[in-house]
């Protein structure tokens, strides 16, 4: 846990510096950041973004702070799917559920709803998280590949629930992925 804290720790600072702001220390690659941890920490996790946002926001940052299980709900309620999930889980299981939300949540759909819904285009940067909220039906790679072309050059970081090791995700630390991603790791 020492570790976790002194990596949050770095956080505020490096959101903070022009080299991030500016997408100057990539070599002209988008700015897509991973701050992953391990999820028996997510709680720690998402104290510290609260206070985070508190920070960045009293020091006049302008960002998008995303929670991905909030922006899914809106999205189901904004095409009235919300109740017929709930009913479809309860009746038919979750393999049901996750089979019919595959259509209304595919990732490109998902990632339109954040831009429009978030306003990103006057953002310093984005933050995602609330990422295992919304596992397996939103997959961090999947989202940032359909994020990438709608982002332009406002960098983003998606706190990660599991390990990523500069190549590929792996959810909880647990689960095999072959989902090869290119981000930098934030911290």
């Amino acid at each position: 846990m020492k570790q976790l804290q002194q990596r949050l720790d770095t956080i505020q600072s490096r959101l903070e510096s022009e080299g991030f702001l500016h997408n100057k220390e990539l070599g002209g690659e988008i700015g897509f950041y991973i701050f992953d941890y391990k999820p028996e920490h997510e709680l720690a996790v998402r104290e510290h973004i609260e206070l985070l946002e508190k920070k960045l926001l009293n020091r006049g940052k302008t960002f998008a702070s995303i929670n991905l299980f909030e922006m899914i709900v809106k999205l189901l309620e904004s095409r009235r799917l919300l109740d017929k999930a709930f009913k479809m889980q309860f009746e038919k299981g979750d393999e049901a559920l996750f089979k019919a939300l595959k259509g209304p949540l595919e990732q490109n759909r998902v990632a339109e709803f954040i831009v429009k819904e978030a306003n990103i285009e006057n953002c310093d940067f984005i933050m995602l998280h609330g990422l295992g909220s919304v596992w397996p039906i939103v997959r961090g790679h999947g989202l940032l590949n359909a994020l990438h072309a709608k982002v332009g050059q406002v960098p983003t970081v998606m706190f990660y629930p599991g390990e990523y090791d500069g190549a590929a995700l792996k959810p909880f630390g647990r689960i095999e992925s072959n989902n090869y991603y290119r981000a930098f790791k934030l911290a």
